[in-house]
């Protein structure tokens, strides 16, 4: 199939405005935004996509997880759909861009392609995944994970936010959720344009991140358990210190992802300490360990590690180790003939690139599980990502969109 001419590039600017104006809906306290999923800010952000999405000619479906498909028709009707998207939803203290950058994308993609005229024969679909973040459901790409069989639909619409709120609730109280089987819909290919959300595209000063795989994710929720006692009155070698088991574990998580290297990464992000007093010991510690690697076999390995160490570790001080899998999903290697689409694609427009693994999780694991599926990366300022901080310039957007048409059109095949 021919290669879209290299004079075929979005309009920067008006990508760039979309991103701005969807940043205002959800905003933060300090710049970035607060759009979390099932709020009625996220419904708000889909009310605006959607009215962009008919304003370009889009028919839009929605499957019962809420995901929002925007469907551009090809001359083919029996062509399956090149397929491209992400998330609008966000962190708590989110950035304008994280998932957004993905969506706008493809979108700006249709208006391009509506603007020259382009048709191709497989339809193309815009995708907003529901629940990428996982911040307020556990756990993260929730409706994607849905999507490709790995995870079941009335266990996600059973999933609870700190206040008690079941996901499939406050789906259908913020109107968003749809008919269409999860599931059902068929992909040609999935493509997702994103953030880095780290620092090596930057540092190497490269405008393109080619994503040839993503890290896979073990989230362990470990359970500390010693005897919550005066803090004044307990003498020193007395004390069943949860807390102190905890530094112990923390330590630990570092030293096997430093020794299951390269690219894997290990850390405690969630902490909940009981019952949480100044003057008492702690008596409870529950929180989450988050491993990641690229390679299977390592990620079990530190998983083991874990399981295996940390036992010990708390019964020296006096307090009981447990431990369970909350979130999952294996190292995915992505389509070799997508992934080169996209490296040409930066080669033929004239951006620096390089391949990269994906240190974070993203919808495109999980559908790369069903259909073939790739990724593209533009890098943002220092690294920095699900901060209100995150910032990215509108030439890395642009750029980043740019390949990604490329990349799109050329799987979908323009029709001459």
């Amino acid at each position: 199939m021919a290669a879209p001419g290299e004079n075929l590039k979005v309009n920067g600017e008006r990508l760039w405005d979309s991103l701005m104006e969807m940043a205002k809906i959800g905003p933060g306290v300090a710049g970035g935004n607060n759009r979390q999923t099932l709020t009625d800010a996220d419904g708000e952000g889909r009310a605006l996509f959607q009215t962009w999405c008919e304003a370009a000619g889009l028919s839009m479906g929605v499957d019962e997880m809420g995901t929002m498909f925007a469907r551009r028709e090809g001359t083919d009707p029996q062509a399956l759909p090149v397929c491209v998207g992400s998330h609008l939803d966000t962190q708590p203290t989110g950035g304008k861009y994280d998932g957004v950058l993905g969506v706008l994308a493809g979108l700006e993609i249709i208006r391009t392609l509506n603007d020259l005229d382009i048709k191709t024969r497989h339809p193309i679909v815009v995708t907003n995944w529901t629940n990428e973040e996982g911040t307020r459901f556990a756990p993260a790409m929730l409706a994607s994970g849905v999507f490709a069989g790995v995870l079941d639909r009335d266990w996600a619409y059973g999933r609870v936010d700190a206040e008690g709120k079941r996901f499939g609730d406050e789906l259908e109280r913020i109107g968003w959720k749809g008919d269409e089987q999860v599931g059902a819909r068929k992909m040609h290919a999935f493509f997702e344009l994103h953030i880095e959300q780290g620092p090596i595209l930057e540092a190497e000063g490269k405008d393109i991140g080619v994503v040839t795989h993503g890290q896979g994710l073990r989230w362990i929720e470990c359970t500390v358990t010693g005897k919550g006692q005066h803090t004044g009155s307990t003498p020193m070698y007395m004390r069943r210190n949860a807390g102190r088991a905890l530094a112990r574990v923390t330590e630990l998580v570092h030293e096997i992802a430093l020794q299951h290297q390269p690219n894997a990464v290990g850390a405690i992000g969630h902490i909940d300490v009981y019952p949480n007093s100044r003057n008492i010991i702690p008596e409870k510690v529950v929180f989450t360990v988050d491993f990641r690697s690229h390679v299977l076999e390592t990620l079990e390995a530190m998983v083991e590690e874990l399981n295996d160490t940390a036992p010990g570790l708390c019964a020296d001080v006096g307090v009981k180790f447990s431990s369970e899998v909350v979130g999952f999903f294996d190292p995915p290697a992505f389509d070799e003939t997508l992934v080169g689409r996209v490296r040409d694609a930066a080669e033929r427009l004239g951006y620096s690139h390089m391949d990269i693994v994906s240190g974070a999780g993203h919808d495109a694991c999980w559908v790369n599980r069903v259909y073939p599926t790739t990724m593209v990366m533009c890098p943002c300022k220092d690294g920095l990502s699900h901060n209100e901080a995150e910032e990215i310039t509108p030439d890395w957007a642009t750029a980043g969109a740019d390949v990604l048409m490329h990349a799109v059109v050329e799987t979908a095949e323009i029709v001459e």
